[in-house]
């Protein structure tokens, strides 16, 4: 075989693994979420699967203006984590532990954003830096348990608009920006905004405060 003839062979192998691939990828069921109609979310505190103790506050804290923006009501994050406070509750684990039903009794919420965080911080190598914050959620019906919606996304410096340079002096710089100014929280900003935005292809659906509500 020509080498001519091995590139084109690898290309169109290539070709074909990407239609499959695509095709193989199905479009999410939004029936359950239709047919629950919530109007109203509780922002459960994201569990923390990093080595970061900021990881929690900083992806929550950012997650309220998206899911306000695609159109539901949040219930507000302060008095959430009072509540749960007050009831000797301080850990995302315990808190995740309370039943739906006992969470709509105290919040009056429709459904609930339940998180956990896989990546929240800054690798660093010899010649080069990176920032990433991981999320994955799912938005349970508070009424029944039952799941409406899951995703996943990530974000690194870069899509956030960081400090870029290479090399060992700019990994050092960088080192040095990111410990001051703590560049995964802007980082985890971008995630929650990919995370959470409604639209498609498999973002939430929008919510009765939209404009585009009844749309998708």
């Amino acid at each position: 075989m020509t080498f001519s003839r091995a590139l084109r062979l690898c290309a169109s192998l290539s070709a074909t693994l990407t239609l499959v691939a695509c095709a193989s990828k199905s479009p999410p069921d939004y029936t359950a979420f239709r047919n629950a109609r919530p109007r109203s979310v509780l922002v459960m505190p994201p569990v923390n699967h990093t080595n970061d103790i900021k990881a929690t506050a900083g992806v929550m804290s950012q997650m309220t203006m998206p899911i306000a923006e695609d159109g539901y009501y949040v219930v507000p994050v302060a008095v959430e984590m009072e509540t749960f406070r007050h009831n000797g509750l301080d850990a995302p684990d315990d808190i995740m532990q309370v039943p739906a039903a006992k969470l709509r009794a105290i919040f009056g919420a429709d459904a609930a954003l339940y998180s956990t965080v896989t990546s929240y911080g800054t690798s660093y190598n010899i010649l080069s830096s990176n920032t990433i914050v991981t999320v994955s959620a799912r938005l349970v019906d508070l009424k029944d348990g039952s799941i409406l919606w899951s995703g996943s996304a990530s974000a690194t410096d870069q899509d956030a608009g960081g400090f870029q340079m290479n090399g060992i002096v700019g990994a050092l710089i960088k080192q040095t920006i990111s410990s001051l100014s703590d560049e995964s929280f802007s980082v985890a900003r971008v995630t929650d905004a990919r995370l959470l935005s409604a639209g498609p292809p498999d973002g939430l659906l929008y919510g009765p405060r939209n404009p585009r509500y009844g749309t998708d």
